[in-house]
């Protein structure tokens, strides 16, 4: 029987290095990507651009408002972006947003009786936010598998983070060697509508850094 993953694909630089990698492992891949009100828009673009060329069997993009909730520079255009680096969880962290797409993921995966679900959080080369932690996502698969129906009649379902534990560095010489093209992917928090990064905002910074550190040419468009 085929292996069936439900991949969270967000069009940047780690969700794609996630689809490759469930790839090589044989999954059948289906992608989920989010319109929550994010202000770069260009990443649904590139999440619809990446689904096409790598091959997965179903895209869906789901809208989920959370610029009703605010409290996020990414959802709320009233904060701004900084370009700095700043202490503590910083005011990009979109609240309980991996929890909601999570959510969504598990019950996607659910209908189509899926194996696993892959999300490219990483707990090195990050800004911090709580729900990239390996606690969480622990204790998500933990409920996962009390949540559900599958889980109840003995279908486990696994919550796969390859990327969890490598640096950016780590993350775009993996996704190289299996063929990840990286020019199609926007990682900026404020991109432009053309995709072009701020080359400023904490996201492009670990961005540019893991190109550097990994001696592969960076294919970011910069504004």
């Amino acid at each position: 029987m085929e292996k069936k993953a439900v991949i969270l694909v967000s069009g940047g630089l780690d969700s794609a290095t996630c689809v490759a990698l469930a790839k090589q492992q044989g999954y059948v891949c289906y992608g989920l990507s989010f319109d929550y009100g994010q202000r770069n828009r260009s990443e649904l673009k590139s999440a619809a651009e990446l689904a096409q060329k790598m091959l997965l069997k179903e895209h869906k993009i789901i809208q989920v408002d959370m610029r009703s909730i605010g409290g996020s520079a990414l959802t709320d255009s009233a904060l701004s972006v900084p370009e700095t680096e700043s202490e503590g969880i910083p005011i990009t962290y979109v609240p309980a947003r991996n929890t909601v797409f999570l959510s969504y993921a598990l019950a996607w995966a659910e209908v189509l009786q899926a194996d696993a679900i892959f999300i490219g959080v990483n707990a090195l080369d990050y800004s911090g936010y709580p729900d990239c932690r390996p606690q969480f996502i622990e204790a998500f698969q933990k409920m996962a598998n009390l949540a559900t129906r599958a889980g109840i009649e003995g279908k486990t379902l696994r919550i796969e983070t390859p990327l969890i534990n490598m640096t950016k560095a780590q993350i775009i010489k993996t996704g190289t060697a299996a063929g990840v093209d990286y020019s199609l992917t926007v990682s900026c928090y404020q991109a432009d509508e053309l995709g072009r990064a701020c080359g400023k905002c904490d996201s492009c910074r670990f961005r540019r850094k893991g190109f550097l550190e990994a001696g592969v040419a960076d294919p970011t468009r910069y504004q």
